[in-house]
């Protein structure tokens, strides 16, 4: 078997260069046909002409529709689409003349999708001002992380969404290399992060001006002051927020207090219904955020593509009855799995209702296996400096550092397929709930989520067969995106996020006033003693 480098360097020598061919507007099941400027938009956009053509032979094809791996297929790429799948003699000459990659005793599958990220992770008072002019450039980074560890499409619930359009479309015309992205901006309902909603000390600290400037960037017109209008208004402001080119919309369901714990219905069914609407006159896919058993049927109830976070219902698990719902509605359901290991730890650390909560919260992940929901991979996966990920603020947070880390951007997607395996996740399933299933709800099934003929070149090479035991996940030897070889060493470009905070040489002379931090320089030590 080939070593890393040596593989590496025939796949760099196979690359197709440039970017691919236009994609085919996306087939949406439930949404009403978009028109006039939304047009552009409904298409799975990400890749631009390319003339290069790309063999790709030997090895085990997992394409995600046949139930049992393929073997003996090469795979044809031109233009950045699979231009077809078979033997040798079946593609013809005209296929031999390309580029020759030989992937013997690999295992080709779809590029990994998430359902649920967020690119811009520095939404803390620190992040928000040490970054103030950096938006797109932390997000660009955020993109290229997630492509580095094999997710070639990833799709943004919350975030800044000027500075998340402006990162999609860089990326998109071959300006800058990163995650295919898709984005809904603002949460609709959801005030900014320096609010009650996300950090409200930092209210406190911050002044009017700045929290002002951060909350209007992130919030715009589709904020808190929602829950207060009638439907018809609703649906006109959320008509605007469109409007301005977002992917898809995700609104709240239940509130996000965190004195209350999300644990209140923010909209009425009748303002939920609204919204629903309005998104599917606009041709986009919708989604909801809830943290309740109320209001998670409200959101499917109102026709909900599919459900953040669903098994996220407080202390209360989802009754049959929704579970049921789940299935009958066809509702994608993106799961946040704990590893086993993270879940007793989180339980013995969150208090009596913190274990409540996390029993549930299992409890439903589990079911939702059970009844044979449509599930998918998400996870809130976000990128933090390396001073705030260690910060004694994440210490007991179900983000807190560590090899079960769900909520890392960069291999947070490792930890949802081994949670998902230890909780009784059939391989298939766990495969296609990172790829086709998401690429379905989303409405992007024309184009990605599978290895078919006809759509975007998007694939992982990995050593080791991911149906044989989910860590084989991590075995990846190559990412693919657009027909192109990804040069995953190359990634970040320009480390921000990912860049230490830089030490000023005052440290080294710096005492606290009231000691406690043993990094205190003795001598220092020793002149205030005297």
């Amino acid at each position: 078997m080939s070593t890393r480098r040596e593989f590496m360097r025939r796949a760099a020598a196979a690359a197709v260069t440039g970017a691919a061919a236009p994609l085919a507007r996306s087939a949406q099941s439930k949404p009403v046909a978009p028109s006039g400027g939304v047009n552009k938009r409904s298409r799975t956009s990400g890749a631009s002409d390319n003339g290069g053509s790309l063999l790709i032979s030997g090895a085990t094809l997992i394409d995600g529709v046949a139930d049992q791996p393929i073997a003996g297929k090469s795979i044809w790429i031109e233009r950045g689409r699979i231009k077809a799948i078979g033997t040798r003699d079946e593609l013809g000459s005209q296929a031999r003349r390309a580029q020759a990659l030989d992937a013997r005793g690999k295992y080709l599958i779809p590029g990994l999708m998430n359902a649920n990220v967020h690119l811009f992770g520095p939404t803390t008072l620190e992040g928000l001002a040490r970054y103030t002019d950096r938006y797109e450039d932390v997000i660009i980074e955020s993109a290229q992380l997630a492509l580095k560890n094999g997710l070639t499409t990833v799709f943004d619930t919350w975030g800044p969404r000027r500075f998340l359009m402006n990162a999609r479309d860089r990326i998109n015309a071959g300006q800058a290399t990163g995650s295919r992205i898709f984005c809904a901006g603002n949460i609709v309902g959801f005030d900014g992060p320096l609010s009650a909603d996300f950090f409200p000390k930092a209210v406190e600290v911050a002044s009017t001006a700045f929290a002002r400037r951060v909350n209007a960037i992130f919030v715009e017109n589709v904020g808190r002051h929602l829950v207060w209008l009638p439907p018809e208004r609703v649906a006109q402001e959320v008509r605007a927020y469109i409007g301005r080119g977002i992917d898809f919309v995700k609104y709240g369901s239940n509130e996000h207090f965190w004195a209350s714990s999300g644990a209140f219905l923010a909209f009425s069914t009748h303002q939920q219904a609204a919204i629903v609407d309005e998104a599917r006159r606009a041709g986009l896919t919708v989604q909801a955020h809830a943290m309740s058993v109320e209001g998670l049927r409200a959101a499917i109830e109102a026709g909900c593509d599919l459900m953040t976070h669903c098994n996220n219902t407080g202390m209360v698990p989802m009754p049959e009855s929704t579970l049921e719902l789940f299935v009958k509605q066809k509702t994608g359901a993106v799961v946040f799995p704990q590893t086993q290991r993270r879940l007793e730890w989180l339980m013995e650390n969150g208090g009596l209702k913190g274990a409540m909560t996390w029993k549930a919260y299992d409890t439903n992940a589990r079911n939702l296996i059970r009844v044979g929901a449509a599930l998918m991979l998400g996870n809130d996966g976000t990128l933090y400096p390396p001073e705030v990920a260690t910060d004694p603020m994440l210490s007991k947070s179900w983000m807190a550092p560590g090899e079960d880390n769900l909520g890392d951007l960069g291999a947070g997607h490792f930890v949802w397929f081994r949670a998902m395996e230890e909780k009784g996740c059939a391989p298939m399933t766990l495969l296609r709930a990172a790829t086709r299933n998401i690429a379905v709800a989303y409405g992007k099934d024309r184009d990605l989520g599978t290895l078919e003929a006809g759509k975007i070149a998007d694939l992982l090479i990995l050593d080791k067969n991911p149906l044989e035991a989910a860590t084989n996940y991590r075995t990846i030897q190559t990412v693919i995106k657009d027909g192109v070889v990804v040069d995953r060493d190359a990634l970040p470009r320009v480390p921000l996020l990912t860049k230490p905070l830089e030490h000023a040489e005052e440290e080294a002379r710096y005492v606290p006033f009231l000691g406690g931090e043993s990094s205190a320089p003795m001598g220092a030590v020793d002149s205030v003693g005297r």
